[in-house]
Parts: structure tokens; C-alpha cells; sequence
């Protein structure tokens, strides 16, 4: 069994003694190993290619951009997703339309490492998912694991892919343990992570494991979910929760974010608009459209739970064949 941070740094060092043009830099990564210790010892294991920085997010991506469009295949650690802001010009104007205003012909190989999500007790300007920030932006992708294999396989293909991908690790995750194979996972693929009749529901990040034990509950009651681990959410694999949904009949997205502007309301929009079937209900279970809680009871108040997501399923499966 590995955790889920040391999958993180397993894939790192595949990565870096692969590939002599992978570097990795960031705030407190290399000597400290990280405020998450998801990346001790390769700086001692791959030298100089691997170093700390000054704290300076935007220096931090405009560095990784230079870096990128001259041949190398910079890694960087943003410490906190809540700091992206910092690091908007260098991702949104730079990194995300090199491609296409060089005329196709200078790609930009970077991967933006950063913990995210809330539930650690660390207040509402460094617990959020910035997701949406950056969803609608051409030119990035957006990788959010679940499991210690995904953070393996999914950081190896985003460090050997020729776009910018912003690369979201949940902090709640950080010691989860699984099992981890070598087998490649392509970006842009969704896994069924349980097969249910009843109803689908499609999450992403610690929302997985939430849905798994609302279902495990919900199955106690004769009603059986399929639950969806979407992976990447840019690209979305928009096929895979529709053939679910024609399964089930009943989709019900879950978003540890805002209600207003998530990533949840993109997969219920094109699920809705590309469906060539009926169905029976779609709906959503996000948190609200407010700052997140300090305070413990607050935040686990705030957060969409298991027993949340299983009483809302109870209910409005109820209510419909009602």
C-alpha cells in the first residue's frame, strides 16, 4: 500500500531520471521536501535540476513558461491552489496561448503542481478549489486525482504532455494509502469507481470517496449508484458519464466548490444539451456560495458529506417517483 503523497514523488523521480529536460522548482520543495512532505529527497537525488525559489508565485510560472518554450519540461509547485491568482498572466496569457499565437509551432510542456480543498481547519484563503478560475480558460488542462494510483499515473502523463495542465491535489488525500500499478492512464478518461442501476454519480478528489460510502449507504436501502471518477476536468470525458447515465437514468453531479460557476454545472449543461435520451432527474450537490469556515463544526457543515449526499438522494428519488 502507498500513500497517496508518496505516489506524488514516486512519479516525480520516474519522471526527472527519465528525462534530463524534466526540472522541478517551487517554494520549500527541494531541502524541506515540501510543506506536505510530498517531495523529499530528490533534491538530493537529481541535483541541481531541482531547487527551491523565492516566494513569488508569478515568478514562479513566468519562469516555467521561459523554461518551457526553450526546451526543457519545468514542474512547479504553487503551495497553495488559493495563491493562483498570483500566477494568472504567466498561465492564462502566456502559457495557455503560446500554442496558437506561435502559429502552432511552439508547445509549452508544463505542469503546475498545487494542494488544494478544504477541510483541514485552514480558514477560507487557503482551503478553496480553483477549479473554476480556470475552466474556462483554452489551452489548459486540469488534473484532479483521487487515489494514489491515479496521482502516479495522471502526474506522469501530465508531465510527459506537450500542454500547460494545472495539476490539483486535494490535501485530504495527502496520506490516503491504495494499491499502484504501472499501467498509464491517458488524460481526459473518467473510471467507474462502483457499478450501480439506480443512479450515477459523477464527482472528482475527495468527492469520489464521499460518493463510495453514500453509496455503500444507499445500498442498504435497495438503491444502487454508479459512481464516477472523473479524473481531468479539462478534458471531460463527457461520454462516460453519458453512458452511465443511460444506464441509471438519475445523474447526480458533486462538487467540493460554489454553486455559481463550478465545474459541476459545465458537466449537468453538456450532459443536458448532448442527450439523445430521456432523463429522469440531474442535479447537483456543491457547497454554498460563501467563504469557507474556520470553524470545524462550520466547515464540515458546509462541506457536501456522505450522509449530505445520501439524504438528498433518498429524498429526491423518493419525491420523484412519488
Amino acid at each position: 500500500m502507498v500513500e497517496f503523497r508518496e505516489a506524488i514523488v514516486t512519479a516525480l523521480d520516474e519522471e526527472l531520471a527519465a528525462n534530463e529536460n524534466v526540472v522541478f522548482f517551487g517554494e520549500d520543495v527541494a531541502e524541506p521536501g515540501g510543506v506536505f512532505k510530498a517531495t523529499p529527497g530528490l533534491r538530493k537525488k537529481h541535483g541541481d535540476r531541482v531547487f527551491d525559489t523565492p516566494i513569488s508565485e508569478l515568478a514562479l510560472t513566468g519562469a516555467a513558461f521561459g523554461s518551457a518554450v526553450t526546451g526543457l519540461r519545468p514542474v512547479i509547485e504553487i503551495m497553495f491552489g488559493d495563491f493562483m491568482p498570483l500566477a494568472m498572466d504567466s498561465l492564462v496569457n502566456q502559457s495557455a496561448k503560446y500554442w496558437f499565437i506561435s502559429n502552432e509551432q511552439q508547445s509549452v510542456p508544463l505542469v503546475v503542481r498545487s494542494a488544494i480543498g478544504a477541510g483541514s481547519r485552514l480558514g477560507a484563503v487557503h482551503s478553496q478549489t480553483p477549479v473554476p478560475w480556470f475552466l474556462g480558460v483554452p489551452g489548459l488542462k486540469i488534473v484532479c486525482p483521487s487515489t494514489p494510483n491515479d496521482a502516479r499515473a495522471l502526474l506522469k502523463a501530465a508531465i510527459r504532455d506537450d500542454n500547460p495542465v494545472l495539476f490539483f491535489e486535494h490535501k485530504r488525500l495527502y496520506s490516503l494509502k491504495g494499491e499502484v500499478d504501472d499501467d498509464p492512464v491517458e488524460l481526459g478518461t473518467a473510471r467507474v469507481m462502483r457499478e450501480g442501476a439506480d443512479l450515477t454519480i459523477v464527482s472528482a478528489m475527495v468527492g469520489v470517496h464521499v460518493a463510495l460510502e453514500a453509496a455503500e449507504a444507499l445500498a442498504r436501502d435497495g438503491i444502487e449508484a454508479e459512481v464516477i471518477d472523473l479524473r481531468t476536468l479539462r478534458p471531460l470525458d463527457h461520454a462516460a458519464v453519458a453512458a452511465s447515465l443511460a444506464r441509471t437514468g438519475h445523474l447526480l453531479v458533486v462538487e467540493e466548490g460554489p454553486r455559481t460557476g463550478g465545474w459541476s454545472a459545465t458537466v449537468a449543461a453538456e450532459i443536458a444539451e448532448g442527450s439523445l435520451h430521456d432523463i429522469d432527474d440531474l442535479w447537483r450537490l456543491t457547497t454554498p456560495d460563501l467563504p469557507i469556515p474556520f470553524s470545524p463544526a462550520l466547515e464540515d457543515a458546509f462541506l457536501p458529506g456522505a450522509e449530505r449526499l445520501a439524504a438528498a438522494v433518498r429524498s429526491r428519488l423518493v419525491s420523484r417517483s412519488g
